[in-house]
């Protein structure tokens, strides 16, 4: 009886479906001294040797029609299965018992209301387990009944917990890109720029590294808002975006600074300042001769160098691109 306590508390403390099998293959065995005992679940219409403690080998990892085995039989009957001599009994089919050490054994049911497996005892001569014995091992049986449910609901809780978690990691994931993100273009937006070109800046530094920083101001935004609407207004945005998207380098840092303004950072640049200015004027070009627009894309565009030993913060570099934009932009009025 000391025994079967100390399993049911093992028991009530199981959380998953393996450490039951362990508890009740151990338990089974020193309930009743037996050479042998199976862990067996009921799965879709065969027995499923799930797990076993015996002197030899068994049946572990076996599946048998539910009619053809004596677990089966204690499943469909809900009730123990008692047999002194396993030849001498219909119930067992000798030949799959021949091979094995077994001679006598007690098969009961998880559940006798509703069998979900069955556990059972096997010794290597006759013998007739007593009604003690057996009532042990029907009390472990129904003790791992009520586990096995514990599990269950324990595991639904676990991943309903862990659905609830990954959702909440998933929307605090959309909620940080809706911060940094521009809803117009899908670009940065100013926050989520200086969010990673600053640091991108810096490893450049530290790695000597040179990068380039470009300032772009589109050209007759307002124009296009007063003539055709804003709804046009913000496809000239897109498309400046797509373009700029399509031109440069996965690697490189495009935002858009709110308005018409769109900033790029240029790390480890291919090319110099001309060879950047000439990529991004050339695409707005083929962009234009490709497109059926009422408007043309143009910008102006601040371009610096930043070396290595450059001292400036990005809010710095950018100042000073903005400056050459604003520069080039009076250079040509026609531009604004």
């Amino acid at each position: 009886m000391e025994r079967l306590m100390r399993a049911v508390q093992e028991l009530s403390m199981a959380r998953t479906l393996p450490d039951v099998q362990r508890i009740v293959r151990t338990s089974a065995r020193e309930l009743t001294g037996c050479d042998g005992a199976t862990f067996i679940l009921r799965d879709n219409g065969k027995c499923f040797y799930a797990d076993e403690d015996a002197i030899e080998p068994l049946w572990k990892g076996m599946r048998f029609p539910m009619e053809a085995c004596v677990s089966g039989w204690a499943m469909l009957n809900k009730d123990a299965a008692v047999i002194p001599d396993i030849y001498q009994d219909d119930r067992v089919p000798h030949e799959a018992y021949r091979p094995t050490f077994v001679k006598s054994m007690v098969m009961v049911p998880i559940r006798t209301l509703d069998p979900i497996g069955a556990i059972g005892n096997y010794w290597s001569y006759e013998r007739e387990p007593s009604e003690k014995e057996i009532g042990l091992l029907q009390a472990l049986a129904d003790s791992t009944s009520i586990a096995m449910e514990n599990v269950q609901v324990y595991t639904e809780l676990e991943d309903r917990v862990r659905d609830r978690t990954a959702d909440l990691e998933k929307a605090k994931a959309e909620i940080h890109q809706l911060s940094i993100s521009d809803e117009l273009t899908g670009l940065l937006n100013r926050r989520g720029f200086f969010l990673l070109a600053q640091p991108a800046l810096e490893l450049a530094k530290r790695n000597a590294h040179s990068c380039l920083v470009a300032f772009l101001d589109v050209n007759g935004l307002k124009r296009v808002n007063d003539i055709h609407g804003h709804e046009i207004g913000d496809e000239l945005i897109r498309d400046v975006a797509d373009v700029l998207r399509a031109t440069l380098r996965k690697s490189d840092i495009i935002g858009r600074m709110g308005g018409d303004e769109f900033c790029v950072l240029v790390c480890e640049p291919e090319g110099d300042l001309p060879v950047l200015r000439k990529r991004i004027f050339e695409a707005f070009q083929e962009f234009n001769e490709t497109h059926d627009r009422v408007y043309c894309l143009s910008a102006s565009v601040g371009l610096i160098h930043v070396w290595p030993a450059d001292s400036c913060t990005l809010e710095q570099l950018l100042a000073r691109a903005d400056e050459l934009m604003y520069e080039e932009k009076r250079e040509a009025p026609g531009r604004r």
